[in-house]
């Protein structure tokens, strides 16, 4: 790892002053919310006490981030795309770390939001430059099974760190921003009725569409299960939850789009079986399967299928003329990462020969929903330096990413109250 030429090119982004904050903020935790503290702050909090929380929280989850991005190989750093991506934290970290100082006066205010506008628009294709990166390396070096594994395991709390950051920037946009919609029952993006057959059913649509673009045909859609749940007074209400839209989309468009393709792909045209999908609620879950007939997948190939880059489709043009259906490599991993940012989980069961369950778990108590952060601490350095583990024969799927979670042992920068179990749920990789 070239860390000191790494460190150059990083001093080179950023100068002394810069360099200086980012090695102080990147001592502290980030701070954990939940979902019940983004409605409750969505509901109570005024823009002033917003900048107050989120100057000081989005530079600590940046710099954690940044300091991250140093520990990986030094040849996949000099890659052309990586180098840009650098250059986009840098400017994004000093656009906000020069707030913190400063009271929120009308002036402040209206400027820091604009900043968070310019910091959105900039990061806009993140996923995809980091993607190229990493492809970039693979085309002119030989990754061996250690960086591969260290890169694997970057790239979830790379992305993770993503969600939280743009999460936290939407919601103070979206509420404070001068032409805010003031009579939307949203809170940011959290809707607190998030109907869930709706979301089911547009992803679907859209994922359908794209599928007759390809195909010709797509398969029909059967819903059942709890579509709709009994309120206070007795009357059939449908079945809704607390959370973001945009994010619950992102996961049932993926999933739908894998199913389609190999339905289509394992099936007379003329005879598609429906996907099929089930909704259910619990006391502390709300779960949704789907279910096709597309073949399965088998065994030995399931464990890649969360690996980035990893695809049983071929791979499409980074640059394509229309949105491709798969190949990227992308879909799993990322709608996994939305699945479990607030402690909800996607799984894959499939039955080589028949056909694949996707199931997604999302947590129904707003308290139980806390972000599931990375943090930059010795434990997680000691995952970019350590050997490739041995698998014994009682877990031979054993890797670095199943492995014990990383304990958080920094400082959190913002006094939001957070229970020892959050401090350690912070830690865990994504």
């Amino acid at each position: 790892m070239h860390l000191t030429a790494v460190t150059r090119n990083l001093n080179k982004l950023l100068d002394m002053k810069s360099m200086k904050l980012l090695d102080h903020y990147a001592q502290f935790n980030p701070s954990p919310l939940s979902l019940k503290q983004f409605i409750e702050f969505g509901k109570t909090a005024t823009e002033a006490e917003s900048f107050s929380f989120l100057s000081k929280e989005i530079p600590v989850r940046l710099s954690n981030i940044m300091k991250e991005i140093n520990l990986l190989p030094g040849n996949l750093l000099h890659m052309p795309s990586l180098l840009i991506l650098q250059d986009w934290y840098a400017k994004s970290f000093r656009d906000l770390s020069i707030f913190e100082s400063q009271k929120p006066t009308p002036d402040t205010l209206e400027e820091f939001c604009s900043i968070l506008k310019t910091v959105q628009t900039r990061h806009t294709n993140v996923v995809q430059t980091m993607a190229q990166g990493v492809l970039e390396l693979k085309e002119s070096h030989i990754v061996d099974n250690q960086t591969d594994m260290a890169i694997q395991y970057f790239l979830d709390r790379f992305y993770m760190s993503r969600i939280s950051i743009r999460m936290l920037m939407n919601q103070h946009v979206l509420l404070f921003e001068q032409d805010a919609d003031k009579t939307s029952r949203r809170i940011g993006i959290i809707d607190p009725n998030c109907k869930v057959r709706s979301v089911i059913v547009e992803a679907f649509t859209n994922a359908a569409f794209l599928c007759e673009e390809y195909y010709s045909r797509a398969p029909d859609i059967e819903i059942k299960g709890q579509l709709k749940v009994t309120n206070d007074k007795g009357k059939k209400i449908p079945l809704s939850l607390v959370y973001p839209p945009p994010h619950l989309y992102h996961i049932m468009f993926e999933l739908f789009k894998n199913s389609m393709r190999a339905t289509v792909e394992n099936h007379d045209i003329s005879e598609l079986p429906p996907i099929e999908v089930l909704v259910a609620k619990g006391e502390h879950d709300v779960s949704i399967r789907i279910s096709d007939q597309g073949g399965g997948i088998p065994r030995h190939i399931t464990d890649h299928l969360f690996h980035y880059l990893f695809s049983t489709a071929p791979r499409p043009s980074m640059t394509p003329n229309k949105a491709p259906l798969a190949g990227y490599g992308y879909g799993l991993p990322l709608s996994r990462l939305y699945a479990r940012y607030f402690h909800g989980d996607l799984i894959l069961n499939s039955y080589d020969g028949y056909g694949t369950d996707a199931v997604v778990y999302l947590k129904t108590q707003t308290h139980e929903a806390n972000e599931l952060l990375p943090i930059f601490n010795k434990t997680s350095t000691r995952q970019y330096k350590s050997a490739v583990p041995i698998a014994d024969w009682t877990d031979p799927s054993f890797c670095v990413n199943r492995g014990p979670n990383p304990r958080g042992n920094g400082k959190n920068r913002n006094s939001v109250n957070t229970t020892a179990e959050d401090q350690q749920n912070t830690a865990a990789t994504a």
